[in-house]
Order: structure tokens, then sequence, then C-alpha cells
């Protein structure tokens, strides 16, 4: 991936690529879908809170496609480039080296999506 706009084209590309597997194993991908979205509700943590701590674990497992669909998701919740670095600060802390690195590929989906948004 080199262009501009990768990883808004890798969130379209693994949308396009699980739409078979959505046909295939519907109770699955609903099952997911009802996970997510309860774990994602505001509760005692807020909705932003919930994608800075989803988005710190991708950096630490090193997910390209969880940085894409959670950077988009802290954009449109408003969180700002301070927010996300200190929550890449606690993923480093938590991952490691190799999280640091991919704490690169973080900013660049957040700041991919954020110039989307202006």
């Amino acid at each position: 991936m080199s262009s501009a706009d990768r990883y808004q084209e890798l969130t379209a590309r693994i949308n396009r690529h699980l739409a078979p597997f959505r046909t295939a194993a519907p109770e699955v991908m609903q099952g997911f879908g009802a996970m997510a979205r309860g774990a994602m509700a505001a509760g005692a943590l807020d909705e932003k809170t919930k994608e800075l701590i989803a988005m710190a674990i991708g950096v630490a497992a090193r997910c390209d496609g969880c940085l894409g669909f959670h950077a988009k998701a802290l954009v449109r919740l408003g969180a700002t480039p301070e927010e996300f670095q200190e929550m890449l600060g606690v993923a480093v802390y938590m991952g490691g080296g190799p999280s640091l690195m991919y704490a690169a590929h973080a900013l660049e989906a957040f700041e991919e999506f954020s110039a989307k948004a202006s």
C-alpha cells in the first residue's frame, strides 16, 4: 500500500472481502456485530475511550485493519491529536519496541482520516 489513502483503501478492501463471509456465515457475523455493539456502547466508559483502547490494542497486536477501522471511528468521535498521541504512548509501553514501530502506522491512519474529515 503506497497511496496517500491506504487505510481508507484497506478498510474498503476488507469490507469487500468479508462480504462473501457475511453471506456464508451470517450467524458468525451477526454475533460479531452484536458483540462489537455491546462492547463499544457507552457505559462507565464513553465510546471514544473504548475506541482509544481498541486502537491501543490494534497497535500492540499490529493489526493493520484495526488501525484503519478504529482511526476512522476516532476521527468521527472527535478524538484530538493529543488524545491519540497519549494513547499511543500507552500502546507502546504495553507492546514494547514493535509497538513503537507500529505506532507510526497508527498515526498515518489517523492523519489520513483526519485530512478527509476536514
